[in-house]
């Protein structure tokens, strides 16, 4: 039943306790729901405005610091909300009622010093009611409602918003606990997906994914992992962020107290990274708050993770920072197994090299050898001069088959430090990558300590002399078959010792005018003279397609 206006046209009258009642509970059950934390806020907030016929009303959060963290309102215009949040103290008189949980009921706070600063322009505010939100136990925040819309507030009125208030309580307590279940569900998801792609498929770029994944659970802008550098500082190796290319490679100097404490193995969080002086302006401009948390395991630190927000970004709460750190701490775990897990394989791999390197030397070899034994014999047994030059090609066939065999051996006994290094090796990888414009693969034939003797000047030379050398027979010659031996043993006519490439073709030879192959040739002349060597060039053994020999000093 609709309630009568008083004839001189002043405010309705308030209902009665009774008549509120009922709005009680239904707000009760509004707030009462599994709802998130900011909805939840924004539901008591219009429950005890709704009681209490309040035009404005506030809740003011604490944070993990006991500053204002979350200040949340109902009927106050931005540009008011910004002015109240600046005024000084403000923080402090929501942690006061938080500490000191008794209820506020004000007529007029302009006329007390604790509200000093209050805007006086903007809408009137007079009457103010406060009630403290515990949650736990524990103080949370406070409710202030101002400006009702009769003349004051009521004892009543406190009386509602104090039930409302401890309801809020329960409430927020819930949803804070079923926030952190679900935020710390998502974090050992996380952390177990981690270690799944760490250990499976995604090891080679283990780094990126540990930052993407990082990024990800903490609601992040961007993610890093740094590794330490060789200056003693931590330099960026992997970056999750808008332009990781930008980022890789920039080095946090070895003096700031960031990496000291990193390396330490102690978590650093930072308000506002565009501020920190310890962090390069390539790294901490556009970043606000931010968490850099090392990656150790077993006191060691292989790393640190840094996860910054936007400028202006929520800060990182206890709870955020306390499951950062378990995964920072699990991934580090992660990518020890991982690399553990790498160095099993490769050391199968090498294990199988060698049983199939002690295979060929043993059993391949050796059959090879013998054959060739019995070829030598048949040889010199045989009557017919045409059938002896025909064994006789044999058996070198057999010499130079022996001989690429070594050289796979050899190759298959490397380690991974020695591959980039040897010149055996870059002699393969040059045959084998002509072979794909050949068609065929050229044999390949090493003497002498070619690895130990050799320098890394002159294997530079002589990999662009045996480039330019198997173009020329892949361009040119038309060839059936390519033979490659380089000679580390070798004496140059001065006496000193040499390093020999021969290149040797069964094509057409060269021809008489030159062209194109000419000027190749005359560049391997001037690359060998340069270092005091020489080059030759003619048809090959048996007189059919060409020979190249570029020779020079080791």
């Amino acid at each position: 039943m609709a309630q009568a206006l008083p004839a001189d046209g002043g405010p309705p009258p308030r209902p009665s306790l009774s008549e509120r009642l009922p709005r009680l509970l239904e707000a009760m059950v509004a707030i009462g729901g599994d709802v998130e934390m900011h909805t939840l806020l924004d539901r008591v907030l219009t429950a005890a405005g709704t009681l209490t016929g309040a035009r404005y009303a506030a809740i003011g959060v604490l944070d993990d610091e006991g500053g204002l963290g979350q200040f949340v309102t109902r009927g106050i215009e931005p540009e008011l909300r910004k002015r109240i949040e600046e005024i000084p103290g403000t923080d402090r008189l929501v942690r006061r009622m938080v500490e000191r949980p008794r209820p506020l009921l004000l007529d007029d706070l302009t006329q007390d010093p604790r509200f000093t600063g209050f805007p006086t322009h903007g809408p009137a505010i007079r009457s103010l009611l406060g009630s403290p939100i515990r949650v736990h136990g524990v103080g949370f925040g406070a409710l202030y409602l101002a400006q009702p819309h009769a003349a004051a507030f009521t004892s009543e009125d406190l009386q509602l918003t104090q039930i409302l208030a401890t309801e809020a309580g329960i409430a927020i307590g819930n949803a804070r606990l079923y926030e952190a279940v679900r935020q710390r569900a998502r974090w050992m998801d996380g952390s177990a997906e981690l270690s799944t792609s760490l250990l499976s498929d995604d090891s080679d770029n283990a780094l990126a994914v540990v930052a993407e994944q990082a990024m990800r659970l903490a609601g992040a802008d961007a993610a890093f992992v740094m590794t330490p550098a060789q200056s003693g500082g931590m330099e960026i190796v992997a970056a999750c962020a808008d332009d990781p290319s930008g980022l890789i490679g920039t080095v946090v100097p070895a003096g700031s107290e960031t990496v000291r404490q990193l390396l330490a193995g102690e978590p650093v969080f930072v308000d506002d990274a565009a501020a920190d002086s310890d962090l390069p302006r390539r790294v901490a401009s556009g970043y606000g708050p931010s968490m850099l948390l090392p990656l150790a395991s077993d006191g060691k630190v292989i790393g640190a993770l840094v996860v910054p927000r936007g400028p202006g970004g929520e800060p990182f709460s206890f709870a955020e920072r306390a499951m950062a750190t378990q995964f920072a701490q699990q991934a580090a775990l992660a990518l020890v197994l991982s690399e553990a897990q790498r160095d099993r394989e490769q050391l199968a791999v090498y294990e199988d090299r060698d049983r199939i390197a002690r295979d060929l030397h043993d059993l391949v070899i050796q059959r090879l050898f013998a054959t060739g034994m019995l070829l030598e014999t048949a040889q010199r047994a045989a009557g017919s001069s045409d059938l002896q030059t025909r064994i006789g090609r044999a058996v070198n066939e057999l010499d130079a088959t022996i001989q690429e065999i070594r050289t796979a051996i050899f190759a298959l006994q490397q380690g991974p430090e020695e591959a980039p290094a040897g010149l055996r090796t870059r002699v393969l990888r040059e045959t084998g990558t002509a072979a794909r414009t050949l068609g065929f693969q050229p044999s390949v034939v090493f003497q002498g300590a070619v690895d130990a003797r050799v320098g890394e000047g002159v294997a530079k030379n002589l990999i662009a002399a045996l480039r330019e050398g198997l173009s020329n027979a892949a361009r040119h010659a038309h060839a059936g078959r390519v033979e490659v031996s380089v000679d580390a043993s070798g004496r140059l006519p001065d006496g000193r010792d040499s390093v020999r490439l021969t290149v040797t073709d069964d094509g057409i030879g060269l021809p008489e005018g030159g062209g194109g192959r000419r000027s190749g040739l005359r560049n391997l002349a001037q690359r060998a003279e340069s270092l005091g060597g020489r080059v030759a060039f003619g048809p090959g053994p048996d007189g059919t397609g060409t020979m190249l020999s570029w020779e020079v000093p080791l």
